[in-house]
C-alpha cells in the first residue's frame, strides 16, 4: 500500500468515524430545557465538544487504520479469498 493510498484510506476512515462520534454525548437546547440564543436552532447542541470529538475520532481512526494496515501487510486476507457476488 503506497503512501498516497494510505493517506486516502486513513482520511476515509477518519471521516466515517467522525460522523459516528459526532452525536455521542451531545445534548440540544431543547433536551436541556434551555432557551436558545436569538437566531439559534433549538436542536443545536449546547456544547458540542468538537476538540474532544476530533481527538477521539483520530485515535479510533488510527487504531482501525493500523488493523487494516496489518491485515494488508501480512496478507491475512487476500482479495481472491473474499466472497464475490455476481
Amino acid at each position: 500500500m503506497g503512501p498516497i493510498t494510505s493517506v486516502a484510506i486513513f482520511l476515509t476512515i477518519w471521516w466515517t468515524v467522525l460522523f459516528a462520534v459526532l452525536p455521542l454525548g451531545t445534548r440540544s437546547y431543547h433536551e436541556m430545557g434551555i432557551e436558545p440564543p436569538p437566531g439559534a436552532d433549538p436542536g443545536a447542541p449546547v456544547n458540542p465538544n468538537l476538540k474532544r470529538k476530533f481527538l477521539t475520532t483520530t485515535c479510533v481512526a488510527l487504531v482501525l487504520f493500523a488493523i487494516l494496515w496489518l491485515v494488508v501487510k501480512f496478507q491475512l486476507v487476500s482479495l481472491p479469498d473474499l466472497p464475490a457476488t455476481y
